[in-house]
């Protein structure tokens, strides 16, 4: 007898075990930070959650991408005695290795240190994270190629070398960006020259699909959403926010933003609002987006400069306030912080977590990893931090964000990575 799935759909609701299977890319299904799961516990047991699987995850910050049975991220291996970037595949289930795929020499990151080591020295490594889509992985590697490969088996589909096909230009520290994918779009930055910076490519065959703007580009990842009614994508560039049609590339707005060294934290978008952080003495600052005429205009709303700091970590949004990360280069020591977006108040704070990431489940629950490895369970509440769990789980430096799929949660360090269920 086949289940009657509005019953078990009412079920599920009221036992709050809502799972996802996927969570497919750099910030999760929607590429912001949130998760349609809910905990399935907002406790730990002695000792903190149950290790499903550990695995050594050398080098790097790329964080896991979670489909079809399948946890992909990226590292630095030795390949026949070169220091590659390699796309590594694990079996979701049991860590273990299911294909390795090597993408390009590795080269030099600018010297990030030893990765093992909690000091503020994170070690060299890849920064981007796999996207995956149906049966195929697109990766966008540190020297802006960008690869299609078998899910199941690590081959190319095909590659695209961004410097060589648009005069790709990169940045200090190389990419960290990650691959957008909407539909049959890719969307990357490659901060070439002759209206070629900003991209978007056939998921299918890597074929242009269009090309805009000169921006030189940053470390911060694209986003795709719905802001004052209209679909658009948004990057993050030296020059500031630039959105975009994603059908034709064509600009819908810009708002100028300074930019000192490095930008790696995405925009966040809530309603018609965009937010956007930069550490270096930068600070964050938002806008308001509004129909002007047949077009749009954005609006800043509140500027903080050398305040309200995202380094590289994304806050998530809810109910107009933004929780992350906030600080610069306070490793170990930087607070969780609540901030009102639309006027850049600070709410609350709580320390000791590090430039780490944290994203949001439904039910308003923060999971977020420290810098230190620890996983932190906690309400995304503007009335001040409740915590409801801690567990210390990874050796090395955490930069990476975790990843929520099936009731487990998927978080690596510099040195390992693993698997985790809150279920139990």
């Amino acid at each position: 007898m086949k289940p009657n799935i509005a019953i078990l759909t009412v079920f599920l609701l009221a036992t709050g075990t809502i799972f996802a299977e996927n969570w497919p890319g750099y910030r999760g299904p929607a590429g912001d930070g949130v998760t349609p799961e809910k905990l399935p516990s907002t406790s730990f047991a002695s000792g903190g959650p149950e290790r499903v699987w550990k695995t050594d995850t050398e080098t790097g910050f790329s964080s896991f991408a979670v489909a079809d049975g399948k946890a992909l991220t990226l590292v630095t291996r030795d390949v026949d005695g070169n220091d590659m970037e390699v796309c590594v595949a694990f079996d979701a289930e049991t860590g273990d290795e299911l294909w390795a795929e090597p993408l390009w020499i590795a080269g030099k990151w600018n010297g990030g240190g030893d990765a093992g080591t909690r000091d503020n020295k994170g070690g060299d490594g890849p920064r981007s994270t796999p996207a995956i889509k149906g049966d195929v992985a697109y990766v966008l590697d540190a020297n802006l190629r960008l690869y299609a490969l078998k899910l199941d088996s690590g081959e190319a589909v095909w590659k695209v070398d961004l410097e060589k096909e648009y005069g790709a230009k990169n940045i200090k520290w190389h990419n960290a960006a990650s691959p957008l994918i909407d539909g049959d779009s890719i969307f990357v930055g490659a901060g070439g020259g002759n209206d070629q910076s900003l991209l978007c490519l056939n998921k299918k065959n890597g074929s242009l699909i269009w090309k805009a703007e000169d921006d030189a580009i940053t470390h911060a990842t694209p986003v795709i959403g719905d802001v004052a009614g209209v679909k658009q994508v948004i990057f993050f560039t030296q020059e500031g926010l630039v959105s975009l049609t994603p059908d034709k590339g064509d600009v819908l707005w810009r708002y100028e933003f300074p930019f000192k060294v490095s930008t790696a934290a995405s925009p966040v978008i809530w309603e018609d609002i965009v937010y956007c952080s930069a550490g270096y003495g930068v600070g964050g600052g938002a806008v308001k987006v509004e129909k002007d005429g047949s077009g749009l205009k954005a609006t800043e709303i509140w500027r903080a400069p050398g305040k309200i700091v995202n380094h590289w970590s994304t806050p998530v949004v809810k109910d107009g306030y933004l929780y992350g990360m906030f600080g610069f280069k306070e490793y170990g020591e930087g607070p969780l912080a609540c901030v009102d977006i639309r006027t850049g108040k600070e709410v609350w704070k709580e320390g000791g977590f590090g430039p780490g990431n944290v994203i949001l489940t439904a039910g308003g629950n923060l999971v977020a990893l420290s810098d230190n490895g620890e996983l932190v369970l906690a309400k995304a509440d503007p009335g001040g931090y409740r915590e409801m769990a801690r567990a210390d789980l990874l050796d090395g430096k955490c930069w990476s964000t975790p990843a929520l799929a099936n009731g487990k949660v998927y978080i690596r360090s510099t040195v390992e990575g693993g698997c985790f269920d809150l279920a139990k």
